[in-house]
């Protein structure tokens, strides 16, 4: 009997016909070769915090977890060479060993840095893109079987591509990000009312590192977090603080969760994302306040020029819609989408959502580029599935 393979939130269940572990470069070649001589497929799964169906597969599932740990770490250049299936919590704490960290978070620390980046994970800061833009260099292997390495130096373009890639140009073996010398950095949370927070919403985005809020529908109040760094945290008369610590900046940032949750999440405009959260706001409080008590989560994000990245070439506002895991989520999350779509907003890639190729090509001004470079790489559609054939449009 085949393997089940289940997501983080438990939404996500499927059998493929075998899960396979490498250990090195050689492995993965010699899959590739094989499954690719079969007319096969592979997909490629990191620790299972997507709730998308990316990875679902009725073929060869892979998993990078034994391919871990940071590689090599220049603290002069500021760089390092990490490993795909290492966990953003381990790369953080090997980093510091070399006294380096990485210039952001997510929210939780479970995701591995592969899938992080082919999903463009990211955290919240309005001068802080998401975790693909640290991708300097790969070495990957292709769908023929070889072993490529490309830089940002000497092939841009691919490099934009690989960012936020799903992972349909092939298997990362090998990642060169970039690094910053280690920091700490200061974390409050607050509590206060939502006009409050919206009326400061311009002050408080400007004004801190790290900044968002949770919206609680039941309490109809707010939660703000700021993450600045120690002794530049600006004071927030209107808010009162539950709770302050100093630390390590990948220790502090994102946190390791237990309570389970499916998720939808949109990426919008700067200027667009106070309308949409009203609108959601007044949406959830008419229909379904009854049923959900999951919070509603406020981020920015930098703009950037990964060919697939939701924050593609516009400062970005992100909406963040959870619901209970055991409860269903399908009638509340298409409930919201439509306002989401209708501030220009684009699905995160590893979240909840209902759009496909023809509704998402309108969105990212380089898709037909991205799609040259996918074919040119993959013909035969390796990494391919019938669910990515219709996200990418195949």
């Amino acid at each position: 009997m085949a393997e089940k393979w289940q997501n983080w939130s438990r939404s996500l269940q499927f059998a493929p016909e075998r899960i396979v572990k490498p250990t090195s470069t050689v492995e993965i070649q010699e899959l590739v070769r094989e499954v690719g001589a079969n007319g096969g497929t592979i997909r490629v799964v990191g620790q299972g915090h997507s709730s998308s169906p990316l990875v679902a597969t009725d073929d060869t599932l892979v998993s990078l977890e034994e391919m871990s740990g940071v590689e090599s770490a220049d603290r002069d250049r500021c760089e390092a060479w990490v490993r795909p299936g290492t966990t953003l919590e381990v790369m953080g704490e090997e980093l510091l060993e070399e006294d380096l960290a990485v210039h952001n978070l997510g929210d939780v620390n479970v995701q591995q840095l592969g899938g992080a980046i082919g999903t463009g994970t990211h955290g919240t800061g309005r001068e802080l893109g998401n975790l693909s833009t640290m991708l300097l260099g790969v070495r990957m292997i292709t769908a023929d079987g070889n072993l490529v390495e490309r830089h940002i130096e000497d092939d841009p373009d691919f490099i934009r591509a690989a960012r936020v890639a799903l992972g349909t140009l092939g298997i990362f073996t090998c990642l060169r990000i970039s690094a910053q010398p280690a920091y700490k950095l200061h974390r409050q949370e607050w509590c206060t009312g939502v006009e409050d927070c919206l009326e400061h919403l311009h002050e408080l985005i400007e004004s801190n590192r790290n900044f968002d809020f949770y919206w609680y529908p039941r309490s109809d109040e707010v939660k703000l977090r700021t993450l600045n760094p120690p002794g530049e945290t600006p004071e927030i008369p209107y808010a009162d603080l539950l709770e302050e610590s100093v630390e390590w900046a990948p220790r502090i940032i994102a946190k390791t969760r237990e309570l389970r949750f499916d998720e939808m999440e949109y990426c919008m405009p700067i200027g667009a994302g106070p309308a949409a959260f009203r609108k959601v706001r007044r949406r959830l409080l008419d229909r379904h306040r009854r049923e959900v008590a999951w919070r509603t989560l406020y981020r920015t994000t930098a703009p950037d020029d990964a060919m697939l990245s939701t924050s593609y070439r516009r400062e970005t506002s992100v909406l963040s819609i959870h619901h209970n895991n055991e409860l269903p989520f399908e009638e509340f999350f298409t409930d919201i989408e439509p306002i989401l779509c209708d501030h220009h907003g684009r699905p995160h890639w590893g979240k909840k959502h209902n759009l496909r190729a023809a509704e998402l090509a309108e969105r990212y001004p380089e898709w037909d580029r991205f799609q040259e470079i996918r074919r040119r790489l993959d013909p035969k559609g390796l990494f391919m599935t019938d669910y990515l054939r219709e996200l990418l449009g195949d």
